[in-house]
C-alpha cells in the first residue's frame, strides 16, 4: 500500500492527471472512402448476381398464357394479329 507522503496522496495525484489528460484527448472516428471506380465495381457485382439468379423463363407467366390458349375462344384472329405485331415490334420491324 502506498501511504501519504507530506499529506499527499499519491493515487488521488495520478488519477486527477489522468483526468487532466483524457480532457484534453479528442475521441477519434474511423472513417472509410470509397472510389467511384470501387463503387461502380459493386454494384456491376451487384447487377451480375441478380442476372444470374433471375431465371430467363417466367413460367408463371408461360403457365398463364397455355391455361389462356387452351379456351377456344381466346386465339381469334384480332389476339393473334396484335401478338404478331407485338414480336415484329420487338425486333424492329
Amino acid at each position: 500500500m502506498i501511504g501519504k507522503v507530506y499529506n499527499i496522496n499519491p493515487m488521488q495525484l495520478q488519477d486527477k492527471t489522468k483526468m487532466k489528460a483524457m480532457d484534453r484527448v479528442k475521441p477519434a472516428y474511423d472513417s472509410v472512402n470509397i472510389s467511384d471506380e470501387a463503387r461502380q465495381a459493386s454494384e456491376a457485382y451487384f447487377l451480375n448476381q441478380v442476372a444470374k439468379e433471375t431465371p430467363d423463363v417466367r413460367e408463371d407467366l408461360v403457365a398463364s398464357i397455355k391455361e389462356k390458349i387452351k379456351d377456344p375462344n381466346y386465339l381469334n384472329p384480332e389476339r393473334i394479329a396484335l401478338t404478331a405485331d407485338r414480336i415484329m415490334a420487338a425486333y424492329g420491324l
